[in-house]
């Protein structure tokens, strides 16, 4: 389903830097303008290259590019529909993480056809989680840093988190320390009406 990955990619360059940092990078990878059909198949060479257009256009390490990625796919306005999928996986960031390791069967029951590596969550300690992402996504493991970040202030909890291990396969160990559950406010999120 690398037609979902590559239009969100378009949709972070366009609502982050403009049409023209889309149009520079879309032209360097030599993909079309009007972008990607999200429910079609797309070459992981397509995605790859699009990845490397847009991290030379914005003069960025592809790795950060990604993290900026998954911190958008949870944040930005126009993304409300995921945020609000993930919210569900409870009501503190502690009980969101021990969701985690549904998410790739809930993503599912959304769209068929994305298959995500499998997340296995560890506690080390009563603060302290090893997420451990399977292999078949490579650049998954930066993503899921920026979306945890993203959650973590969505939830108003304060956490440091790092990536300890990332394998050529996408296959990746995230470590979390929870510092403070309830560290500020965090965002309104009502389950019975729209934001």
């Amino acid at each position: 389903m690398n037609g979902l990955i590559n239009r969100s990619i378009q949709c972070f360059l366009r609502d982050g830097w403009g049409v023209a940092v889309w149009d520079d990078a879309a032209r360097a990878a030599g993909v079309p303008s009007q972008g990607f059909e999200p429910l079609l198949p797309y070459p992981a060479e397509v995605t790859e290259r699009l990845l490397s257009a847009a991290a030379a256009r914005l003069n960025r390490d592809s790795a950060c590019l990604l993290e900026d990625l998954g911190t958008y796919i949870v944040s930005h306005p126009a993304r409300a529909a995921v945020r609000r999928l993930l919210r569900f996986g409870g009501s503190d960031f502690r009980d969101f993480l021990h969701s985690l390791e549904d998410l790739p069967a809930r993503a599912r029951l959304a769209l068929p056809d994305l298959v995500l590596p499998s997340l296995r969550l560890r506690q080390e300690g009563a603060d302290d989680f090893r997420l451990e992402i399977g292999p078949g996504r490579p650049g998954l493991a930066e993503v899921t840093l920026g979306l945890l970040r993203a959650m973590a202030d969505d939830y108003g909890a304060l956490v440091t988190l790092g990536l300890d291990r990332v394998a050529p396969d996408g296959g990746a160990e995230v470590a979390i320390h929870l510092l403070d559950d309830a560290h500020g406010a965090g965002r309104a999120f009502t389950l019975g009406r729209v934001e």
